[in-house]
């Protein structure tokens, strides 16, 4: 297996991961909303909850915007709050402010495992296309460094890169050989399975400790699981995948000669 002529590493950064996700700081506003439900509705009932939530969300927008940071977490924040409580309010019962979170998890968790079952493990269709292992982009990937630092980096890199091609000379390269599908790779679809599996039963996880205490009508209990089982454990997740998948490409990398 051989690299195409030409054909350079896509870059992959794991901060760029995390950016594009909003970030720790995006993910922790998303958590904002539910806290402030959860305790104004113990403390002033359902009304004053979903007050507190869509104001919750309304804030953190605001500051976003005033700070001309990536409004794609606080939209899709505010636009998940704006349904749940709608549900909760059309109900009437507080519980139901977190029934979209639970059919969510559940269906992602059906989806991840069945991806898996018929041999197309998700995860690896989402890392094969933000970074193909045969391209080797993770080889040198490390749990260290700022995205500010790694992004100036790789930039300074990608300008000397195309400085050097446009001075080299032009020659023809011979044809190369065709490159071997990641899903070809025992080692790589053996990973790429217990990485799906392991998205799954973190999703799996949250629907049966939510719809438990969502049908015991524990609504604090309900607002603590989903942050306990939400930020923390898809960091946890997303840190196992990326240092998984960085060891798959120097596999591959390993195998070009």
């Amino acid at each position: 297996m051989t690299r195409p002529a030409g054909r350079k590493p896509t870059a992959f950064d794991r901060d760029l991961v995390l950016d594009s996700l909003g970030g720790w700081r995006g993910m922790v506003d998303v958590s904002l909303p539910t806290i402030a439900f959860v305790v104004a509705n113990g403390f002033g009932g359902l009304t004053v909850g979903i007050w507190a939530a869509l104001g919750t969300a309304l804030l953190v927008f605001a500051l976003r915007l005033l700070r001309k940071e990536s409004l794609q977490q606080a939209v899709s924040g505010l636009i998940g709050v704006a349904i749940a409580v709608a549900i909760a309010r059309a109900s009437g019962e507080a519980r139901d402010f977190f029934v979209v979170g639970l059919i969510r998890n559940a269906g992602l968790g059906v989806v991840l495992l069945g991806s898996a079952l018929v041999r197309w493990p998700l995860v690896g269709v989402a890392a094969e296309f933000l970074a193909p292992s045969h391209l080797g982009s993770m080889v040198g990937h490390s749990l260290k460094g700022s995205l500010r630092s790694r992004a100036r980096e790789r930039v300074a890199e990608v300008r000397a890169e195309d400085r050097a091609q446009d001075d080299a000379p032009v020659e023809k390269q011979p044809d190369a050989a065709p490159e071997r599908h990641w899903r070809t790779d025992r080692r790589v679809m053996r990973v790429y399975t217990w990485l799906t599996l392991l998205w799954a039963a973190t999703f799996v996880v949250r629907a049966v400790v939510q719809g438990f205490l969502y049908w015991r009508d524990e609504v604090a209990l309900l607002g603590t699981s989903s942050l306990v089982l939400g930020l923390p454990v898809t960091g946890a997740a997303l840190v196992v995948t990326l240092w998984a998948v960085a060891r798959l490409h120097r596999h591959r990398a390993a195998e070009t000669p």
